[in-house]
């Protein structure tokens, strides 16, 4: 317990596995612990006085155990004994060899094979935020700095198991980034810039970070620098396969916020059963390209020429059916390479998963000769790059047994024939059948007794048995060794010394396998750098080809990308929602055209349940995956370059943050109007419906004035419930009215899903609440309430417009002071000059050049 004590100290806050003979057993709080999670009993025991309590399982079942351990979210220290017990008379020798945290685990159990397990750390600079993103089960490692909204965005995008965040920022991260990620608290003085540089060139073996092509990023690599420590912390220190600092260029890739992530629901949905986008477009068969998909999701290009490379070759593989089918056969024989790779590097390795490697990579061979075969210079590219890594191949084979076992005392690893030493060894030890049968012989013949049987066990070893008959003619020689009830046991000299040879050759073959095999590890090495490529090449091949199937499974078409601004999809679908509809039902396609010169704001009106949100989410859709290089779900597709998707779709309450859910959309809204750009691609959906009416309705002309008045021209598709803003395409040229078209039948209402040209007048709110099941009565109260409403307002209105009459006739005989000039000069008095930006103040300008100029219209 002294022991115990020690080690727990040196990881107080690790779930310590303390090994002790067979077993890993847990005390204390930590035991308590373990017992909840794994279900194991919880007993106690009298240490020195003091009750302790207890919880452990077989060391075996440590791959069954450790996995639940680390997904409840704990930190677990695992303690072996470092000497043989049989070498020492004083206590066995024990330390932590390992130490696996949520963000640090290279077991299988632990991992999802098409996700990345990534490993965050977070540092606060005085303007930007740095951020580092480690996979150590594939060696990525990714560096980033910037705003905060950036960062969070990468944080969404990357999901990271665990942040490492430094004590003294433990509150400004958590106003930040919230609370929902799992985060570890370092020591300040790890986020140090010296401390992180000295890390990381003595990682790389390099005297800058200049040809990584990241030396600007100064609080980027002090969070690289904290997750470099905090590997060695865990007792990680076999790093060879993380050979790279790669800069997440984000001028590259299409930016769109963590809401707009949320709201198309790419990847994750805070619908239980809802389907992703992911689900959908996903075909890809290797864990490599699983986990690349996810990466081309979430940051979709804005490079023409990438763009059309990856359109080329999904256009060509769909084309070249034969082609695609082929290499997708050879994929699916491949295992795990990127991981399978990073666990030679961390000597973390089976013999049966380096057989699994040798055989990924003579899959690679097939797919190395149809890439060069084909007449397309882009597919060729892959073939030129592909390693065949051969003598890694042929060392594999000629050293280890085809069927290997995933455990190296399991039995025989290494091949036949492979060293004279171990097969020797092996005659020694397995051929004593003959030897036996031979001993057995002469002893029937000297002792005369025909019964004689030769067998083992594990608690007397070798023995010869006797039935009790015969026990007058057992030799004096003989030592009895155990009594049965009709039968003897005896062991002799030459019995005794063939069990002490057959045991030390069991031994020493063991020791010879282990020694071979770790030879073979250090060896492989070399072709870290030459498997890693392959996996990458493998990843990118998969994706493309699952691109390539997904358009030929549900009939998508190549996108024409473009260098202006315009949008143009005709038929497009939504890609989810089709895969979704009854068997038989086919998606009501719709075109949408977007461009900054004649139809920058498209306002949609129509009810609830008429479809929309899904117009809207669609158009979303289709742009990015055309620029992720798919093929998309329309007829034809002309999508000019997008670099900003914005969203602003459904009511999301933050109540844990005291937001409400006005709050909340204006917060997401200001973030829109903030950041446009030419390129930008705009989607509101309800805007302004979590306030009063005409509250609701001001702010939603407001905000689709600016979009329309802004220098950006930002193309933008604007759903809404208020139908006063068709009003809109009097005064604004480039804002168009559209609505989702509906049939009324007699008590009922046909959503027929179509979007028309022209504004839509009602809700079907009512409707809508019928088809949901909504009581009778309350239907019929509210028929009678709407007329009710509909009656008093027109009559409100005809008053209104008298007064109005008579108050102008009195202005323009009594007042000689213009109602106009007066507002601008109101408007004027309002204006805070010191928070104006020049591009509000000339849209200002716009505005009062507009209501003169309709005065001078209206009066000539």
């Amino acid at each position: 317990m002294k022991q115990y004590n020690t080690i727990k100290a040196k990881h107080p806050d690790a779930l310590l596995l303390f090994r002790v003979g067979d077993f890993y057993e847990t005390f204390g709080e930590d035991a308590v612990k373990a017992a909840q999670i794994l279900g194991i009993v919880l007993t106690h025991r009298n240490n020195g006085g003091d009750k302790t309590e207890l919880a452990g399982f077989p060391h075996h079942s440590l791959n069954t155990y450790l996995p639940k351990l680390v997904r409840a979210g704990q930190r677990v220290a695992i303690c072996d004994q470092l000497e043989d017990p049989k070498q020492t008379k004083s206590i066995v020798k024990r330390g932590v060899t390992e130490l696996v945290t949520p963000g640090v685990a290279l077991n299988d159990d632990i991992l999802n094979a098409k996700s990345n397990n990534f490993l965050a750390a977070i540092h606060f600079g005085r303007k930007k935020i740095g951020v580092s993103f480690l996979d150590i089960s594939t060696g990525e490692f990714l560096i980033s700095q910037g705003s905060v909204e950036q960062v969070d965005k990468l944080l969404q995008n990357f999901t990271p198991n665990e942040v490492l965040v430094s004590k003294k920022h433990k509150k400004d991260f958590q106003l930040s980034f919230g609370n929902h990620l799992h985060t570890f608290f370092l020591e300040d003085w790890i986020y140090q810039e010296d401390y992180a540089n000295e890390s990381l060139t003595n990682h790389f073996k390099t005297n800058s970070l200049n040809g990584f092509g990241v030396s600007n990023l100064d609080e980027g690599i002090i969070a690289s620098g904290a997750i470099l420590h905090y590997l060695s912390e865990t007792q990680h220190r076999q790093l060879q396969h993380i050979s790279n600092l790669q800069r997440i260029a984000e001028e590259e890739y299409v930016w769109m916020d963590r809401f707009t992530i949320r709201n198309l629901e790419l990847q994750h949905s805070t619908n239980l059963d809802a389907v992703t986008l992911l689900q959908v477009i996903d075909h890809t068969i290797s864990p490599m390209g699983g986990r690349l998909l996810k990466r081309w999701l979430a940051l979709p290009l804005k490079s023409q020429e990438k763009i059309n490379r990856r359109l080329e070759i999904v256009d060509f593989l769909k084309n070249n059916v034969r082609v695609l089918e082929k290499i997708r056969h050879w994929i699916k024989q491949m295992g795990d390479l990127e991981r399978l790779i990073s666990k030679v590097a961390t000597g973390k390795i089976s013999p049966k998963e380096v057989v699994q490697l040798k055989n990924s990579l003579e899959a690679v061979l097939p797919i190395k000769t149809l890439t060069a075969n084909v007449n397309h210079s882009e597919i060729n590219n892959f073939s030129s790059q592909l390693h065949s890594c051969e003598k890694l191949r042929i060392k594999i084979k000629e050293m280890l047994n085809e069927e290997a076992p995933t455990v190296i005392s399991k039995g025989k690893t290494i091949a036949d024939g492979y060293s004279t030493e171990l097969d020797e060894l092996r005659n020694m030890a397995f051929s004593g059948k003959d030897y036996l049968d031979k001993m057995l012989e002469r002893e029937t013949e000297a002792t005369g007794i025909t019964s004689l049987k030769i067998a083992s066990n594990n608690v007397f070893g070798y023995y010869i048995e006797v039935r009790n008959t015969h026990k007058d003619k057992v030799p004096e020689n003989w030592i009895r060794k155990q009594t049965l009830v009709s039968a003897e046991r005896y062991i002799t000299e030459e019995l005794k010394e063939y069990e002490a040879k057959i045991l030390g050759a069991e031994e020493r073959i063991q020791i010879l396998e282990q020694k071979l095999f770790e030879q073979l590890l250090v060896w492989m090495q070399e072709y870290i750098t030459q498997v890693q490529q392959n996996a990458h090449l493998i990843a990118q091949l998969d994706c493309l080809c699952g691109f390539a199937q997904l358009a030929i499974t549900n009939t998508y078409s190549k996108p024409l990308i473009t260098k202006d601004t315009s949008l143009e999809i005709t038929e497009g679908r939504h890609p989810v929602i089709e895969k979704q509809l009854p068997l038989g039902e086919s998606y009501i396609t719709n075109d949408v055209i977007l461009n900054r010169d004649e139809q920058q704001l498209i306002m949609i009106t129509g009810p609830n349940m008429s479809g929309k949100s899904a117009i809207l989410r669609q158009t979303a859709l289709i742009v990015l995956l055309a620029q992720m290089g798919s093929f998309v779900p329309a007829k034809e597709a002309k999508i000019g370059l997008v670099d900003k998707i914005f969203t602003r779709v459904g009511a999301s309450d933050n109540i844990s943050m005291g937001e409400s859910t006005f709050m909340v959309e204006m917060n997401e809204t200001a973030s829109i109007l903030n950041n446009l750009s030419e390129r930008s691609l705009v989607l509101l959906d309800e805007i302004g419906r979590g306030t009063s009416t005409y509250d609701g309705i001001s702010i939603a002309w407001a905000i689709a004035e600016y979009l329309h008045e802004h220098p950006s021209r930002a193309k933008t598709l604007f759903a809404t419930h208020y139908h006063e803003l068709n009003e809109m395409i009097n005064t604004f040229n480039r804002i168009k009215n559209y609505n989702v078209a509906v049939k009324e039948l007699k008590d009922n209402v046909l959503f027929l899903r179509k979007l028309i040209a022209g504004g839509s007048e009602h809700s079907f709110g009512i409707h809508v609440a019928k088809m949901a099941g909504m009581p009778q009565q309350v239907i019929a109260k509210a028929n009678k309430v709407l007329k009710k409403l509909e009656k008093s307002h027109s009559q409100e209105e005809q008053k209104e417009k008298l007064n109005t009459l008579e108050n102008e006739m009195q202005l323009s005989f009594f007042n000689l002071d213009d109602p106009l000039l007066e507002e601008i000069k109101e408007e004027i008095l309002h204006l805070d000059i010191d928070t104006l930006t020049p591009v509000e103040a000339l849209m200002k300008l716009n505005e009062i050049k507009r209501l003169l100029s309709k005065k001078k219209s209206a009066s000539s």
